[in-house]
């Protein structure tokens, strides 16, 4: 008997290239996808807002996961969200958040947004399972 299609919200509290958190995430969403389920969101929080950086730079021999984010997220057509506090304080910005603290330029973009974690709650209740893919593992 096939088991119904879940949908899951990803919490990536891992920054890129400091620990494993961006890629096993990204792994997963593609295994769960192609077994049929849904990813409803995904929520970057902590050192994970690393992650929707559009100023990473990594080297050519390594592999791009902002970039690699961005595409997956782009081309399934997942909203993601990073959390506003951890955001501002790791210098992440978007055209709103650098309008309103008058920055000159601003390093975040579609397919993410900067919000609350008003965001992430909504987001866990309206999916069947949140995952935390948590930097410190």
């Amino acid at each position: 008997m096939k088991k119904p299609a879940q949908s899951f919200t990803l919490v990536i509290t891992g920054a890129p290239y400091a620990s494993q958190a961006p890629q096993t995430a990204l792994h997963f969403a593609k295994a769960a996808l192609d077994a049929g389920h849904r990813i409803h969101h995904v929520f970057l929080y902590g050192d994970g807002v690393h992650l929707a950086s559009n100023l990473a730079c990594p080297p050519s021999d390594e592999a791009d996961w902002p970039a690699q984010w961005r595409e997956f997220l782009s081309s399934r057509q997942i909203s993601a969200t990073c959390c506003v506090a951890s955001a501002l304080r790791r210098g992440l910005l978007d055209a709103t958040e650098a309008k309103r603290y008058e920055r000159e330029a601003f390093n975040v973009s579609e397919p993410y947004n900067i919000a609350g974690l008003g965001e992430w709650l909504e987001s866990s209740q309206s999916s069947s399972r949140t995952l935390y893919f948590n930097g410190s593992h």
